[in-house]
């Protein structure tokens, strides 16, 4: 997470937390966003969040999830974007197409 979030306190209880959920839901509901979640360990402290996405580069990457009212609060920071080839299980995951 980013300075601006508030210590001591949960995801939910964060200032624009509703505004955060409906940008993710969005990304995830057009297919760009495929998994994402809190990594175990993360309610001791600052929470670490692992998001699987669609995309090209990483630049897409970081403009996309720059858009995030999180980020321009200093709520959220990008840590890192690694690339990954899925070789099992692809079949499992239905793609969403952009609407």
């Amino acid at each position: 997470m980013g300075p601006g979030w508030t210590a001591g306190k949960g995801i939910a209880e964060q200032p624009g937390v509703g505004d955060h959920a409906a940008f993710m839901n969005a990304l995830a509901a057009e297919g760009f966003v495929v998994l994402g979640g809190p990594l175990g360990g993360s309610e001791q402290g600052e929470p670490r969040v692992l998001l699987v996405v669609q995309a090209e580069s990483e630049a897409e990457v970081n403009a996309r999830l720059g858009e995030d009212p999180w980020v321009s609060s200093g709520q959220l920071r990008i840590v890192s974007v690694e690339p990954w080839k899925l070789l099992v299980g692809e079949e499992r995951l239905s793609r969403v197409e952009p609407a």
